[in-house]
């Protein structure tokens, strides 16, 4: 069976998957194509990967007759963000009648109600809903994905978890204990809808109530001197480093040492792989059940806490629940490595693809898995028009 991944380019989130792709066995044959370099941005944020160093990357601009035939005439062809660089190969495929899958993470992000454009609605004909017939599945990239495109009616009864798999539990193991100071990591980028403000109040708060703490903000961005003075004005610098921007194996290294991870992104943010990296570590993770991971991989009270709507009250208290009770910290950590050592990892996405894919080659009627990548991505209601004007609702 021929299975061909086509992508803007391949990134560090993407290898773990790929790798257990290629690696299957000897009745799977993988490709990946990439479509386009990787931007200067991304690289400079160390994100750089050199395509020639995987066998089995195609590159789509130096090799175009090959990529061709791969996208048109594989058993599966998957397609993720192309940029519009193989549109008209796209639609081809798509309407062929073999077996294919869109990757998409949301498409109405800053409110369900922007929907409502005859123009919009036209190119969302011509995207997705005309194959609504075909073998054409959707691999939803977070949990609001399937309420999007129920709403335009496509891909129904086709729609399935999905998401990112950026590091394999077994590649991350540590043996934890949590001792004084509990250590807090927060990484991204430094930018309004992951809410890098969140950590700086919610150290302040500690610091208040006496506890004893350590605090790592990992990232840059446009709020990088906001926070650097908030930090200043709190009397906070003993507590919070604001590290400035790491590799992502430097990243890994500080959510190791990590007790407890917060994720403080809006709506806006599609999936946020940082949860998957966190809880593969043991970290017990709070997070915004707004962002398009936590539903997926967070069951509240379980191997985490999630709090909603953006709420900093709810947010912080759900820390405080981890300061106050210990051994949920060591409880949840272990708990969340198992969600993903079991679950939410590239090896068993592979597997669950690749077996939804033979039982359809064999003319069986596709079986989604039971829970975690490729069961069914149910509908889950997303953030409304006034939890959208709280915010400055805007992808960044």
């Amino acid at each position: 069976m021929v299975v061909t991944f086509v992508s803007n380019y391949i990134n560090h989130h993407q290898i773990p998957f790929c790798k257990e792709m290629a690696e299957y066995g000897p009745d799977v044959e993988f490709h990946f194509i990439q479509t386009m370099p990787m931007e200067q941005k991304r690289i400079d944020m160390g994100w750089a990967v050199d395509p020639g160093s995987y066998s089995f990357v195609s590159v789509y601009y130096e090799d175009k007759k090959t990529c061709e035939d791969l996208i048109l005439n594989s058993d599966v062809t998957i397609f993720g963000w192309s940029e519009g660089i193989v549109k008209e190969l796209e639609e081809k495929r798509l309407s062929s009648g073999k077996l294919s899958f869109r990757v998409s993470e949301r498409i109405y992000r800053e409110g369900q109600w922007k929907m409502i454009s005859p123009k919009g609605l036209i190119n969302k004909y011509k995207e997705h809903i005309r194959y609504r017939k075909k073998p054409v599945y959707l691999l939803c990239a977070g949990a609001y994905v399937a309420s999007d495109f129920k709403l335009i009616g496509s891909y129904p009864g086709k729609m399935l978890k999905w998401g990112y798999f950026p590091v394999g539990a077994s590649e991350v193991k540590t043996e934890r204990k949590v001792g004084y100071p509990i250590k807090i990591c927060w990484a991204g980028r430094l930018i309004d809808l992951k809410h890098p403000e969140f950590a700086v109040n919610l150290a302040e708060k500690l610091k208040g109530l006496g506890y004893d703490f350590r605090m790592d903000i990992i990232g840059d961005g446009e709020l990088k001197k906001d926070l650097e003075r908030s930090i200043t004005e709190k009397g906070i610098e003993d507590k919070v480093t604001l590290t400035g921007g790491k590799k992502p194996e430097e990243v890994l290294d500080y959510m190791k040492a990590a007790d407890i991870f917060i994720f403080t992104s809006n709506y806006l943010e599609g999936w946020g792989a940082v949860v998957n990296e966190a809880m593969s570590c043991g970290c017990a993770v709070v997070a915004s059940n707004e962002a398009g991971a936590v539903p997926f991989l967070i069951e509240d009270g379980v191997n985490g806490y999630t709090y909603s709507n953006g709420d900093y009250f709810d947010f912080s208290n759900k820390v405080l629940l981890l300061f106050e009770d210990r051994d949920k910290i060591l409880e949840f950590g272990e708990k969340a490595a198992e969600t993903i050592g079991k679950l939410w990892n590239p090896k068993h996405a592979a597997a669950e693809l690749i077996r939804f894919c033979k039982g359809y080659k064999d003319g069986k009627e596709p079986a989604f898995s039971a829970k975690g990548p490729m069961s069914a991505a149910r509908i889950i209601k997303p953030a409304g028009f006034l939890r959208t004007m709280q915010e400055k609702n805007r992808l960044e």
